[in-house]
């Protein structure tokens, strides 16, 4: 009887969770994820072979490094525009070095080094100019692009490294170096968020700027440390992009810098800034990826792909209304 007695409130909780909105927007990246997992399963029974997980987590890897950049710049009320081009000046930064002989690990550098520069200019100029961050980086975004192609000529490096090609086709299992990497990268990410003070700093200064400057924090300084952080990342994206497709390329990808802000959405980080997560934007990624690979397994037309992600965003936005 104690049992049944006890087992009653339960089912009265979950019933009133099930019907709340606001349970369905915290765990709407994962519902979302589960139901295409199952439908496109049901549709195309290779969808969850051990060669296409392993393919759509190779893919997912770059987006993620991205996305958890944006976190950390949406969590201070801020958005980076410019993530995606910042990428791409990191791996031409990386293709003329390599191009000039400076060896596998300085170019490395040079990608983190000229993409985290950017992403301090940022920073700096949100921070002690005092311009709103959506100016700042639209004006970054054409300016890391030009500056791509000026120092490329517009042309890509092609970059065959014994180095790279085992960061691009090695790992352990199904689980990619740079799936590995972008897991390290994450871990380390939901570490310093809410398990260091500068995590509760940055949370604080996106949450409660005015309140955060009266205990003390200097709200100037994390928000150049975020655009910075958000600039490595970029490099590190970079890198492992240069590693993938065996070129630097000068072309901005436009669809890095809408993926990482759809993954953001997706997995509930607020863009009034002060709430974040980062399994949310782990999991907003997966769950983009999956969608655009299961659509192309089912032979839908690349034109219907942005269309159905934009749809899932748009209504993924919606449910932010109801979070707790």
């Amino acid at each position: 009887m104690a049992n049944a007695t006890l087992a009653a409130p339960e089912r009265e909780t979950w019933s009133a969770r099930l019907k709340d909105a606001g349970f369905w927007a915290d765990w709407a990246a994962l519902v979302g994820l589960l139901v295409l997992v199952v439908v496109f399963q049901i549709l195309n029974p290779t969808f969850l072979s051990a060669g296409n997980i392993a393919s759509m987590l190779v893919a997912a890897a770059i987006l993620l490094i991205l996305a958890v950049g944006q976190t950390f710049v949406i969590a201070t009320a801020g958005i980076d525009l410019s993530i995606a081009s910042v990428m791409t000046l990191g791996a031409v930064a990386f293709g003329q070095s390599y191009a000039a002989g400076w060896g596998l690990l300085v170019s490395c550098l040079m990608a983190f080094v000229a993409s985290g520069l950017v992403g301090a200019a940022n920073g700096v100029i949100i921070a002690k100019g005092k311009i709103t961050d959506f100016i700042v980086t639209l004006g970054t975004l054409s300016a890391a692009s030009g500056l791509a192609l000026i120092l490329s000529d517009g042309k890509p490096v092609t970059i065959i490294d014994p180095g790279l090609l085992k960061l691009a086709t090695g790992g352990i299992g199904i689980f990619g170096w740079s799936v590995i990497i972008a897991a390290v990268v994450a871990l380390l990410a939901h570490a310093v968020l809410f398990h260091t003070r500068f995590g509760t700093h940055v949370l604080a200064t996106g949450g409660a700027p005015e309140s955060a400057m009266a205990m003390g924090i200097s709200t100037q300084r994390i928000k150049i440390a975020v655009y910075s952080i958000s600039g490595v990342l970029a490099g590190l994206g970079a890198t492992l992009l240069v590693a993938r497709i065996g070129a630097a390329e000068p072309a901005a990808n436009t669809a890095f810098l809408l993926n990482s802000v759809a993954a953001v959405v997706l997995g509930g980080v607020s863009l009034f800034g002060g709430r974040a997560t980062i399994v949310g934007p782990v999991i907003g990624a997966l769950l983009l990826i999956a969608l655009v690979n299961g659509l192309t397994l089912l032979g839908v037309s690349q034109f219907y792909q942005p269309l159905a992600v934009g749809i899932v965003v748009v209504l993924a936005a919606l449910l932010t209304r109801f979070q707790r």
